[in-house]
């Protein structure tokens, strides 16, 4: 052993040669079988594939894009100058300058992820040319639009679906009729119909709705909204005796908006707005009035571009009313009565309007008069819960307040319960909503609920129906429940949230004693509807300047196919249903430069700011 080591040191310390020859030849031979080095090195080259093969995994993947406000931004980005990020911006500028493009297009939600997408590339990306965009691009969001609503029809059958159908005319003359279909994940827009050479009576309108009916299926439809034109009428009358299963309304929006314009006809309402008229065109119309009332301090343009569809002609009186003190100091101003305009008749007649206190007084009795309708215009237009169940009433709480601010004095209230009643009984006096009325708790267990036959008849008559009651009897036993607060009903904790929790919420809670009357409120009478999301498509367009349009007969390559609908994606993102409204006077919060006393202040209900439900559980 000792001379073994003596060799093995000598051998070191001369370089050359093997360690292993010290061990002599079969100890070399067996220690290379044991070590085998080339061995290791097939092992090492047969696992490099193996490497190569494993899945990369960003880690990006697990953080928010550097674009996410709050999120910490790149080193690359911290490190770029400021005139690097101002030249992007500028590229970014020129090119929407260019092309024309509205500013709020950077508000929409593709905006940054395409920023980013092209930033991840890096320089030199060339973007898609003007074949790709208007060919092949389009078709494939054709097919993820495809793609999108096969995955809707999977909620279509889970929650029921409302199909929206309206009938305008464009620029062009042409009379279209659009179909969507709502449920609670979103609107997807169907289809557009060129109607210009087709007779519009009620016949050839319930084949056009047979159509969209039996592409999504009538047995996930459980509502149909158009709007209250005769013809749309007749179809959607002739649809529900068609399909048993479908209730048909015409829209809410739009009959209280009718009702309204019925108020605004009323020859004291147009003589206000005439002279409101008169007031908004002589101090625009001269800007030596108009920059001394834009001095003043907090002062609001009267006429403002705004998002609001509805009551115009009220809205443009709430305008005026928020500039009263501005108007009045005007007219008292020296700067106004040396002024030679104000000598002239059209002066003298904005002078005697502004200083008339009846004319001021009258804006308030029309304000206190159109409070409710328009309250209830806005529940039934919004879009963040449920309206049906507050139709009714809120038609009834709208002619109890006529009637209250008359003081119950039926010659002076008379011809506006007329108008109210000729739009309900015409419209709305539907089974469906004095179904939802009484199926909604907040109103049903309290003391004020209207007890009337009528809307016991309603219920029962949708519980007739075997499309949603295979047993009568026991969906009458299941109302007699509700009605005395048996089961389920009876708990303290659902009496309790009745007023604070939606309806819909509260039945999917309580309402498992009666599995008939749940199913009932899950489909046709909470069906959340935006009634008014495609009335009137043609005041969508805000812009002056509208593109040229393309060619019906080119559009129809890219949105039909043999015999499936391909179907689009409405955002379901509130913030952006505003660019869709039209265009008119915005409502004004506050004084706007006129601050008023407490008896004159003009009702916030004309503020279109968010909707409180809970305004139709106090009095």
């Amino acid at each position: 052993m000792l001379k073994l080591l003596v060799g093995i040191k000598e051998k070191s310390k001369s370089g050359d040669g093997n360690l292993y020859e010290a061990y002599g030849d079969q100890n070399i031979e067996d220690e290379a079988q044991e070590v085998q080095p080339s061995s290791n090195m097939d092992m090492k080259s047969k696992m490099q594939p193996t490497l190569k093969r494993k899945a990369n995994v960003e880690i990006s993947n697990y953080f928010a894009p550097r674009t996410t406000p709050g999120s910490q931004p790149s080193l690359k980005s911290v490190l770029s100058s400021t005139q690097a990020i101002h030249k992007a911006k500028m590229a970014i500028a020129h090119w929407f300058y260019d092309a024309c493009i509205p500013f709020h297009a950077t508000l929409s939600p593709y905006f940054q992820p395409a920023l980013d997408a092209i930033n991840a590339i890096g320089p030199g990306f060339k973007g898609p040319s003007y074949h790709e965009l208007r060919v092949n691009l389009l078709g494939d969001c054709k097919r993820e639009c495809c793609l999108l609503v096969e995955g809707y029809r999977a909620n279509w059958a889970k929650s029921g679906c409302t199909i929206m159908a309206d009938g305008w005319t464009d620029q062009r003359q042409r009379t279209l009729i659009n179909f969507l279909v709502y449920c609670p994940t979103g609107v997807v827009f169907v289809k557009s119909v060129d109607a210009s050479d087709v007779i519009k009576d009620a016949k050839t309108l319930c084949g056009l709705f047979s159509e969209v009916v039996e592409w999504v299926g009538a047995e996930h439809i459980v509502h149909i909204v158009t709007d209250n034109a005769a013809n749309y009428v007749a179809a959607g009358k002739l649809i529900q005796e068609k399909y048993d299963t479908i209730f048909w309304s015409p829209c809410a929006a739009h009959c209280l908006n009718l009702l309204l314009k019925d108020f605004a006809s009323m020859p004291h309402v147009a003589d206000l707005a005439t002279k409101s008229s008169k007031i908004t065109v002589f101090v625009y119309n001269h800007m030596v009035f108009l920059s001394w009332m834009r001095k003043r301090e907090g002062w609001k343009e009267i006429v403002h571009p705004g998002v609001t569809r509805f009551a115009t002609t009220f809205i443009t009186l709430k305008s005026i009313f928020d500039h009263k003190h501005d108007l009045q100091a005007l007219v008292v101003d020296k700067h106004f009565t040396i002024h030679k305009l104000s000598k002239t008749t059209t002066g003298k007649i904005v002078s005697d309007i502004v200083l008339d206190q009846k004319f001021w007084n009258d804006y308030l009795s029309i304000a206190k008069l159109v409070a409710p309708i328009i309250r209830l215009l806005r529940i039934v237009d919004g879009d963040e819960k449920p309206s049906l169940g507050y139709v009714y009433e809120g038609m009834q709480r709208a002619k109890n307040a006529i009637k209250k601010m008359f003081r119950n004095r039926r010659a002076l209230y008379k011809p506006y319960t007329y108008i109210i009643k000729a739009r309900w009984d015409k419209h709305l006096k539907l089974n469906l909503h004095a179904a939802a009325y009484f199926l909604n708790p907040a109103f049903f267990y309290d003391e004020k609920f209207c007890s009337k036959n009528r809307v016991m008849s309603a219920t029962i008559s949708l519980l007739e129906k075997r499309a949603f009651c295979n047993d009568l009897t026991k969906g009458i036993s299941e109302m007699n429940m509700y009605r005395e607060r048996q089961g389920s009903f009876g708990r303290e904790s659902a009496l309790i949230v009745t007023k604070t929790t939606r309806p819909d919420q509260w039945w999917a809670l309580f309402g498992g004693s009666a599995p008939i009357l749940q199913k009932l409120l899950k489909k046709p009478c909470y069906d959340p509807i935006d009634y008014e999301s495609i009335d009137h498509v043609d005041f969508w367009v805000t812009e002056e300047q509208t593109p040229p349009e393309l060619d019906i007969d080119e559009i129809d390559n890219f949105l039909y196919h043999e015999n499936a609908i391909p179907v689009g994606q409405s955002s379901k993102n509130n913030e952006g249903d505003e660019d869709l409204d039209v265009v008119d006077f915005q409502v004004q919060s506050g004084d706007g430069g006129g601050s008023s006393t407490n008896e004159e202040a003009f009702p916030n209900i004309l503020e279109f700011e968010g909707i409180n439900f809970n305004e139709y559980y106090d009095d």
